[in-house]
């Protein structure tokens, strides 16, 4: 029997089943002209099930049947996905043709099931041909990197050299979820794809600002939803892209003020835990290939401590912090190397060579933070030769990590460099051996 709709009310619409509910995660169809689609989230006593207004179709009103589909969300999945830019329920933004109805799909909310257990191997290291990332939080396959910062400190341009570096030497296939960014920030990661002949490798999912919380809430689940597809169908090992984890958490969060959820300590939503670790255990490796994720993470009022920046960032496998204080003094990529971590800076994986020189690298640099104090106080002369030699040295490696961007050219007209790790070590041994 179909149920029908008891009250509507912005994004959650009610509907009552007398006989035959539907399940939590399953999309009912709404008998009018647009066959409007609700995702329902939870059942409550009665036969009443709350819904998601996936689209915000307004043409929803009290009293209209709605039936049961038996099935959820599902986005084309495969071949058919490269090279095209998708929504968070599989509908091409591009402008291209529609995606073949004989293509594969998936439910985005499924856990995938793999017969294939994850087994552990050498470590793979990626080059990024970006200096302080290269150096200081090492991308190695099936790894998690954070890029952290505030508005304007550069997240989304390190992301796009990333792409541009990493992707362009075809080792796999590319996946970015735009969550809840910019749409001007998502023409030009598309442009700058397409000029670099990088679109034959690489699948988009966007959900920007514009688009209604439901929509931003599920555009990542989407993303991870076909990477695992290739993983465990293909093979293929996945570069994985978010850009932004935070704008997923907002999302999440206005969804459950909509559900009129009591709110969680710090006012995120009861469920952020969760809502988290469900999308970051689906980022993972198995014997089938690999999924190798870098993810911005927005930090509001530049505040670290902020629950939702924290949930996220423990999470993550290195995690790099760009500062508005580095970005002021025009240094680019403006990272925080005092507060950037990687528990992948490790002998056993980077080599004893690049470890023993990154220990001496951040030595160097923590005591340059304590002399510009002192010198501010009793000027350079003052320090002994030991402390200038050393000063001179830090401000030689700052001046080293500052690297031009390929993707900035286009803007500043200045070229971008790309240096192998070996480049690297080199310039840096150049100055504190």
């Amino acid at each position: 029997m179909a149920g029908v709709v008891t009250s509507v009310k912005e994004l959650i619409v009610v509907v009552q089943f007398d006989d035959d509910a539907p399940n939590a995660q399953e999309l009912i169809v709404v008998q009018n002209d647009t066959q409007t689609e609700l995702l329902v989230t939870h059942l409550a006593p009665g036969g009443l099930a709350y819904c998601l207004n996936i689209r915000a179709d307004t043409r929803v009103v009290k009293g209209m049947q709605a039936e049961r589909s038996h099935r959820g969300i599902e986005v084309p999945v495969g071949d058919a996905t490269i090279g095209r830019i998708l929504s968070a329920v599989g509908e091409p933004l591009d402008g291209g043709d529609p995606i073949s109805s004989d293509t594969p799909r998936k439910n985005i909310l499924s856990l995938t099931r793999s017969n294939s257990r994850f087994t552990a191997t050498k470590p793979e290291i990626l080059e990024t041909g970006i200096k302080v990332m290269d150096f200081f939080t090492p991308f190695v396959k099936g790894s998690k990197i954070g890029i952290i910062g505030g508005a304007g400190v550069g997240k989304t341009v390190l992301t796009m050299e990333m792409i541009n570096n990493v992707a362009k030497g075809g080792t796999g296939l590319s996946f970015f979820a735009g969550i809840g960014e910019r749409i001007r920030e998502g023409h030009e990661l598309y442009i700058t794809l397409k000029e670099n002949d990088l679109l034959k490798n690489t699948c988009l999912f966007f959900a920007e600002m514009n688009e209604n919380p439901v929509l931003r809430s599920l555009i990542g689940l989407s993303a991870v939803t076909g990477a695992e597809h290739f993983r465990d169908e293909q093979h293929k090992d996945i570069l994985f892209f978010a850009d932004n984890m935070y704008r997923y958490i907002q999302a999440k969060n206005e969804v459950s003020t909509i559900l009129d959820q009591v709110p969680s300590e710090g006012g995120y939503e009861p469920t952020i835990f969760s809502d988290v670790k469900s999308l970051q255990d689906r980022l993972t490796s198995n014997d089938n290939g690999s999924i190798t994720s870098v993810q911005t993470i927005y930090v509001p009022a530049d505040d670290l401590s902020d629950p939702a920046v924290q949930f996220i960032q423990h999470e993550m496998d290195s995690a790099i912090v760009l500062s508005r204080k580095v970005a002021d003094q025009g240094i680019r990529p403006a990272v925080d190397i005092n507060v950037t971590t990687s528990s992948l800076l490790t002998p056993e994986i980077v080599g004893e060579r690049h470890y023993v020189l990154s220990v001496r690298v951040q030595a160097l640099l923590e005591k340059y933070e304590s002399l510009k104090n002192i010198i501010a106080i009793i000027g350079e002369n003052e320090l002994s030769p030991a402390d200038r030699a050393d000063y001179a040295k830090a401000q030689k490696l700052i001046t080293n990590f500052t690297q031009n961007m390929y993707v900035m050219t286009k803007h500043n007209g200045i070229p971008g460099q790309f240096f192998t790790r070996e480049e690297t070590l080199k310039s840096i041994e150049e100055i504190v051996i």
